[in-house]
């Protein structure tokens, strides 16, 4: 049995997995994140199997999160760089490793500091926040149908009232 696809789901976050895949897939874009370019680096820093990692580097030029960049004669070596789409996914990936370093491992046991090469601090977490900067919490949201809502979308955010 495969994996279960969200291609037709309506949700941001169903299609969010879609396009990046599984775990593989953003272990590769952590490590592009990382500077890592090379398919035999990419292979090399994950211990992941050439087959697996061919699929999950042309999954992720497919949907335009990294593009294959000839840097040899003649198409003999390629590099993968992140596209500006694949930029895009500090936020997340930064959110994940926050988590992680909250909730699995503990503070003061972090196994990666990210600072900012300009200050050498270290970055903060992320937190959600309104438009005045203020931190928000969930019970501070409401969730309502946007513009390319399903219609299954609109009834069940229609039947909830406040959405909490």
């Amino acid at each position: 049995m495969g994996r279960k696809r969200f291609g037709d789901m309506n949700c941001g976050i169903a299609q969010a997995l879609e396009a990046l895949g599984d775990w593989w897939t953003l272990l590769i874009v952590r490590d592009a994140f990382f500077g890592v370019r090379r398919f035999s680096d990419f292979e090399a820093h994950l211990g992941i199997a050439k087959n697996i990692l061919s699929r999950r580097l042309k999954h992720l030029v497919d949907r335009d999160i990294l593009a294959r960049v000839d840097v040899g004669e003649d198409g003999q070596r390629f590099e993968y760089r992140l596209t500006e789409k694949g930029e895009a996914l500090l936020p997340l990936l930064t959110a994940m490793r926050d988590w992680s370093d909250q909730w699995v491992f503990g503070p003061g046991r972090e196994p990666v500091i990210v600072k900012d090469r300009r200050t050498d601090r270290r970055i903060p977490p992320l937190r959600v926040r309104d438009a005045a900067g203020r931190p928000v919490s969930r019970q501070d949201l409401r969730a309502e149908p946007g513009p390319g809502a399903s219609s299954e979308i609109r009834r069940v955010l229609g039947s909830r009232g406040d959405s909490r």
